[in-house]
């Protein structure tokens, strides 16, 4: 069966608050990830696969951090970990069937509700924002 990726995220990426280049990256994310979110890849050899620094991921990672799209796990005392591990929030990764997102669906908003999960944090628009002056700038790029 093939795998399905989160339409929550998938569906409203036109929607982020990011950069074309953060975009691109989450892309690569979604690709490199397990099934459920767990990513394999240290920050170090993201950096090697994109053929970019360390630095250039750290810049590319830390918006999709701030909405909560990437999570960095905690340690035992509950406090972020010093290491360049990181994983997919769980409404937004890949899942290799349906039930096994639903189900995973429901256990994250379960964790949402009980504090133990961070929301995802993006945009509440339905649609995409106006232009400035009212009216949308379609060139073809």
């Amino acid at each position: 069966m093939a795998e399905v990726m989160s339409p929550v995220v998938s569906e409203r990426i036109w929607a982020l608050p990011v950069s074309g280049a953060t975009v691109k990256f989450l892309q690569y994310l979604l690709y490199r990830s397990d099934f459920g979110g767990h990513l394999p890849v240290r920050q170090k050899d993201m950096a090697t696969e994109y053929r970019v620094t360390p630095q250039a991921i750290s810049n590319l990672i830390a918006p999709l951090c701030e909405l909560n799209i990437v999570l960095r796990p905690k340690n035992e005392e509950g406090n972020r970990g010093k290491g360049n591990s990181y994983r997919l929030h769980p409404l937004a990764a890949k899942y290799a069937s349906p039930q096994d997102m639903e189900a995973a669906f429901r256990t994250a908003i379960a964790r949402i509700k009980a504090n133990d999960l961070p929301n995802l944090k993006l945009p509440a628009y339905a649609a995409v924002p106006p232009a400035a002056d009212g009216r949308p700038n379609l060139q073809v790029a």
